[in-house]
């Protein structure tokens, strides 16, 4: 037997499962694992991610329509540029904005008569 699967041994550890895995991995998810860290985002977080660069056909073409211009309505269509972004909702700042507590301005607030 080359293993055991004792009750007390951890199976799953916190190593980095990345590094250690048997596929090859293509070279931008370690720039990405990069600037993650350097966001200061961690594993635990709650991350969304979403496509931009992409239209959605709004025209009801019907039933024959040219292929190669025109597309049924709802069609998605992901741009040459189209672009991902990833939002950590952990972090997220939902507290709203607040007034000033001391407001100074630097001239004398005047009110103005209305023109007629």
């Amino acid at each position: 037997m080359n293993g055991s699967l004792d009750p007390e041994e951890r199976v799953m550890s916190d190593r980095n499962w990345v590094t250690e895995t048997a596929l090859p991995l293509p070279a931008w998810t370690s720039d990405i694992l990069i600037a993650l860290s350097k966001l200061g985002w961690e594993p635990g977080d709650e991350i969304d991610v979403e496509i931009g660069g992409t239209s959605v056909s709004g025209i009801d073409v019907g039933e024959v329509y040219n292929k190669k211009w025109q597309s049924p309505i709802g069609t998605r269509k992901y741009n040459k540029d189209a672009f991902i972004i990833i939002k950590n909702q952990s972090r997220r700042d939902l507290s709203k904005s607040q007034p000033l507590e001391d407001f100074n301005p630097r001239h004398p607030y005047k009110k103005t008569k209305d023109k007629k």
